[in-house]
């Protein structure tokens, strides 16, 4: 298992790129934040899906490396999102991760995606993950 700190410098070192932040993570969950600013944006004024895809995608993968640890091959062999409806521009992204299965090789979870301070999801996405052999 790793604790919030040990992922958010996992992640500060091996992914700098990204602006999710790690709020909570452990009891078989995360929960992530993602600020939006203009670069996240497509036309029309809403959160592009990528990004959407994105914050999803991380919130899935702290939630495992804090159950099995920080193991950086573990990677994504499928995710799926449905978009719900238009997240507000103006507040962050939350992602609220809850892992559904945890096998020797494969982790299934859930993600829902809500504007920061409205409790309607905006996304609903399920993912699996691959673990590599321990050795």
């Amino acid at each position: 298992m790793a604790n919030k700190t040990q992922i958010i410098e996992f992640l500060d070192a091996e992914y700098p790129q990204t602006k999710c932040v790690v709020e909570a993570v452990g009891g078989q969950g995360a929960t992530i934040r993602h600020p939006i600013g203009i670069a996240e944006l497509r036309p029309g004024g809403t959160v592009s899906g990528p990004v959407m895809m994105e914050v999803a995608d991380v919130a899935l993968y702290v939630a495992i490396l804090g159950e099995i640890g920080l193991v950086a091959m573990t990677v994504t062999t499928s995710l799926t999102i449905n978009f719900l409806r238009k997240p507000n521009a103006d507040f962050a992204l939350i992602a609220k991760c809850r892992l559904l299965k945890q096998g020797r090789s494969l982790v299934v979870g859930e993600v829902e995606l809500f504007s920061e301070g409205d409790d309607r999801p905006v996304a609903h996405a399920v993912g699996t993950y691959s673990i590599p052999p321990q050795r």
